[in-house]
């Protein structure tokens, strides 16, 4: 009997495809046999678990709903799944992984040129390549309309 069928009293687990519970199923071995042994480590020493990195990118986590670019095309119910699987065995796991694929990923495959999407979003497909996204400013929080920090080009740099 999996985990999934002791807590599914509504028997959603019924409703979904047999590759989006195996999509989750994978991460949540994953999360399973080698996130949650490491994780308490990392939390005393208040550092983030690089080292799942390459493994995350392998199972397809990293652009998981982005098509083409070495990304896996999974829909967004899958990736939702595996979101939750991650964010069970740690926010911090979740955060990263949302990040690097819905904000950083997404960002580029929306609006980047075709030469951006093929230079980064493999690479960052590939966990070779992190990305960050900075939305918190003096004032404003995490109210992305009302920051009002801009990156210039200067002949140094921004």
């Amino acid at each position: 009997m999996s985990r999934a069928s002791i807590t599914d009293l509504y028997r959603i687990d019924d409703l979904l495809a047999p590759d989006e519970r195996a999509a989750r199923d994978t991460v949540a071995a994953f999360v399973d046999k080698e996130y949650l042994p490491i994780i308490g480590k990392h939390f005393r020493n208040g550092t983030f678990p690089l080292e799942v990195v390459p493994r995350l990118a392998e199972l397809g986590v990293f652009g998981a709903t982005l098509t083409g670019y070495g990304c896996a095309g999974l829909n967004n119910l899958t990736y939702g799944l595996i979101l939750q699987e991650l964010e069970r065995g740690d926010s911090g796991l979740r955060s990263f992984a949302s990040v690097q694929s819905s904000l950083c990923m997404y960002a580029i495959y929306a609006y980047g040129s075709e030469e951006q999407k093929t230079a980064w979003l493999p690479a960052m497909g590939a966990g070779d390549r992190l990305g960050c996204f900075g939305l918190t400013e003096p004032d404003f929080g995490s109210d992305p309309g009302g920051m009002t920090t801009r990156a210039v080009k200067t002949t140094d740099g921004y």
